[in-house]
């Protein structure tokens, strides 16, 4: 099997266990959002750390976490941790209120809102199919704002916190299972802490959501537990693939992911889509599809001047 071949399985992979993560969440919604959150992130670090320890990469994971490492480790893992945490518990929070609609939706703008970010704050330049994919995604978003009376919070928070983690972790010299497990390392006192208070003194339950819900049921300590496993191999998967597949093919996985959880959504969950969101979904559709077209030609450019570049020293030797 090629290599590309394997990078396009483990991304379907990768995006389709995301895609459905939704049906699994849902199963233990009866459990708080922060206690779910808690438990995913002490099963990934116990995960991600046992990974790195198997390899033999201790003192590597120490090292990032060192803060002698400054803007290349540390610095950037802290605020990462943070801003992926606040997507992770948005994300929960969307399925228990249902409101998994929204939750595709920051999926199918993310990539749009991360060139409009860099076109403001980092003077990236737009290019090409950029400037309509934009303007049309910013039309689709007024539009639900009206329809809705107010603005889509959600959908923009999960995109913000999304777009603000991959920003920290651009720039990052540790790989994705060392910067995951570093990741997890700062995360896991908290959630320690706050899993025990939910045991002990019921910290977060309400009526309808009891707290301490490890050990009222193997089923339920089962899906907690199983919650490190759903965040931790698709990140591994995606890990694969983008060492194998090209940047637009990995843009274009973004998409069927947020197609998966509006699937689920709508059909599964039932959830009912507005007039507006009828006419806001188009727009975003058309807006994704002109702004994946600009990355193929982006990447085709690339492509061609790294030929350019290969060939240019053979052709001096001759």
């Amino acid at each position: 099997m090629s290599d590309r071949t394997t990078g396009f399985l483990t991304l379907v992979g990768a995006y389709t266990i995301w895609g459905l993560s939704a049906l699994y969440y849902r199963e233990i919604s009866h459990v708080p959002a922060l206690e779910i959150l808690a438990h995913r992130t002490v099963w990934s670090f116990v995960a991600f750390f046992s990974i790195i320890a198997l390899q033999g990469r201790m003192r590597e994971l120490w090292r990032v976490l060192s803060p002698r490492s400054a803007w290349s480790g540390l610095y950037r893992i802290a605020p990462a941790a943070f801003f992926v945490s606040v997507n992770w518990f948005l994300f929960v929070y969307a399925i228990q209120n249902n409101q998994t609609f929204e939750a595709s939706l920051a999926y199918y703008i993310s990539p749009i809102m991360a060139a409009v970010v860099g076109w403001v704050v980092f003077s990236e330049r737009l290019k090409g199919l950029q400037w309509p994919a934009m303007v049309l995604a910013l039309i689709a978003v007024a539009v639900l704002t009206v329809g809705l009376g107010h603005a889509p919070w959600l959908s923009l928070a999960m995109s913000a916190s999304f777009i603000a983690y991959s920003g920290f972790k651009k720039g990052l010299e540790a790989g994705p299972t060392l910067a995951m497990a570093a990741e997890t390392t700062l995360l896991v006192p908290l959630s320690l802490s706050y899993l025990i208070g939910a045991q002990i003194w019921g910290w977060g339950g309400s009526d309808t959501q009891a707290a301490g819900a490890f050990g009222s049921s193997w089923r339920d300590s089962l899906l907690l537990v199983f919650s490190g496993v759903m965040t931790g191999v698709p990140l591994v998967l995606f890990a694969m693939a983008a060492n194998r597949v090209a940047l637009s093919t990995l843009g274009l996985g973004h998409y069927y992911n947020a197609s998966l959880q509006l699937i689920v959504s709508v059909m599964i969950f039932g959830q009912v889509m507005t007039s507006f969101h009828a006419v806001a979904l188009p727009l975003v559709w058309i807006a994704v599809t002109l702004f994946s077209l600009q990355a193929f030609r982006a990447d085709r450019q690339a492509r061609k001047a790294r030929k350019a570049a290969a060939s240019s020293p053979i052709e001096e030797m001759v």
